[in-house]
């Protein structure tokens, strides 16, 4: 397995295991969720899955298992028809929901814009 795939599902598995996204039937969650890392690039999972987090964050009891994956499923497929991601969530909020480095799935920040000093003669 490629190091860059393996280090991609390992930040999925952090933000199902970070949430408790599981629920009850772990083999039916696992499968749908592997299905979903092999139909969509990864960093979309990524963002759907936390962007699901935070439709639900006031739903008590939150979604879990199959019926999370569903949600976050049907998102995914939205940005695939449209054929653009329409996010509510920042750099800066995912790195605070998750815990991991948003460049993955934003892309890299660009760099500070300096100026060079002019040196007087």
């Amino acid at each position: 397995m490629d190091i860059q795939l393996e280090i991609s599902r390992q930040r999925v598995k952090h933000i199902v295991d970070s949430y408790h996204l599981q629920g009850d039937e772990m083999a039916l969650f696992e499968g749908y969720l592997d299905e979903l890392m092999e139909l969509f690039p990864m960093p979309a999972v990524e963002l759907a899955l936390v962007e699901t987090l935070l439709k639900n964050w006031l739903t008590i009891p939150m979604p879990r298992g199959e019926v999370f994956l569903e949600e976050a499923h049907k998102l995914l497929k939205q940005w695939k028809a449209s054929m653009r991601v329409e996010t509510t969530v920042s750099m800066e909020q995912f790195k605070q929901i998750t815990g991991l480095d948003p460049a993955p799935v934003f892309g890299p920040e660009k760099p500070p814009q300096c100026q060079v000093p002019r040196t007087v003669s």
